[in-house]
């Protein structure tokens, strides 16, 4: 995949699949398939802004990456962008890219105030619209980016993952990516060594607990009892997240892994030796291990 760089031009006709793509759940994926129609598929993305991201701009990469695309345009939301009217938002797109065709969902909104909409697109647009409608639910009504944050907020890992996993559990599911960091060692005294990510000030979480899930490294991929948030029996009151690789030997230092939690397992809590966090952590592995 390539990443436009400003200045940079698509040279060759391809399939623009237009919009915001915090991601890419179910619907955004129904939309893929349509645009995959034979040329090259270009992506838009919108970064930054208000309000934390379901997946942060380097996260996108690799889920654009793995859903092989070819070519994704970037927008970050500053004052300057979300200042442009539909008009100007399109005169700008169309310098980087002139798509055969367009692609993008029924609601896809567009330009100062979100005045733009697929009918004025139409008209702005140097060639034909393809405009598809939402992939529905029985239960939840359609699938979108807010009701994801909303499942994910409230702890729905499996929920949430319903919305987005494809056949490829490790190139769709939620995941928090980052560079693995010095901690305190105090898991590796007691036979539970953990890697540590800083959290993304911009990336959105589950709620502070403990979690079974999963780690990809480079050496593979590994259940994992996963923390987020303080570690107060230690007296560390910094949210970070840490993950107990089962099976794992060695470090990570530097390395980048994608952590994946999918199941709540207990409430973060203050143990009064590190001797009962063991016992309480062994309890954790065999219960997500089991």
């Amino acid at each position: 995949m390539l990443i436009l760089k400003e200045g940079d031009k698509i040279a060759e006709p391809c399939t623009l699949l237009l919009g915001g793509f915090d991601g890419l759940h179910l619907g955004h994926r129904a939309l893929l398939e349509r645009a995959k129609k034979g040329l090259p598929v270009a992506i838009t993305t919108i970064f930054g802004g208000k309000g934390s991201a379901l997946f942060t701009k380097r996260e996108r990469e690799f889920l654009f990456d793995c859903a092989k695309i070819d070519y994704l345009i970037e927008w970050e939301f500053t004052n300057e962008f979300q200042n442009l009217s539909a008009e100007e938002f399109c005169k700008l797109l169309f310098l980087r890219v002139d798509p055969e065709i367009i692609v993008c969902g029924e609601d896809f909104r567009f330009g100062r105030g979100a005045k733009g909409n697929s009918a004025l697109l139409k008209e702005l647009a140097p060639c034909p619209v393809e405009v598809v409608p939402a992939v529905k639910r029985t239960e939840d009504g359609k699938i979108a980016t807010s009701s994801c944050k909303e499942h994910l907020l409230k702890g729905e890992l499996s929920l949430l993952n319903a919305c987005l996993e494809t056949e490829n559990f490790y190139e769709s599911a939620y995941f928090i990516l980052g560079e693995v960091e010095h901690g305190r060692a105090e898991g590796r005294k007691y036979g539970f060594p953990t890697l540590n990510l800083a959290v993304p000030s911009h990336k959105l979480l589950p709620p502070d607990g403990v979690y079974g899930g999963w780690t990809a490294t480079e050496r593979g991929n590994f259940p994992s009892i996963i923390n987020f948030g303080a570690r107060p029996t230690f007296g560390v009151g910094e949210r970070k997240i840490e993950a107990h690789l089962v099976g794992f030997e060695g470090d990570l230092y530097g390395r980048t892994v994608r952590v994946y939690p999918t199941e709540f397992l207990r409430p973060i809590q203050r143990f009064s030796s590190p001797e009962e966090l063991q016992i309480q952590l062994q309890k954790d592995k065999e219960r997500f291990c089991k």
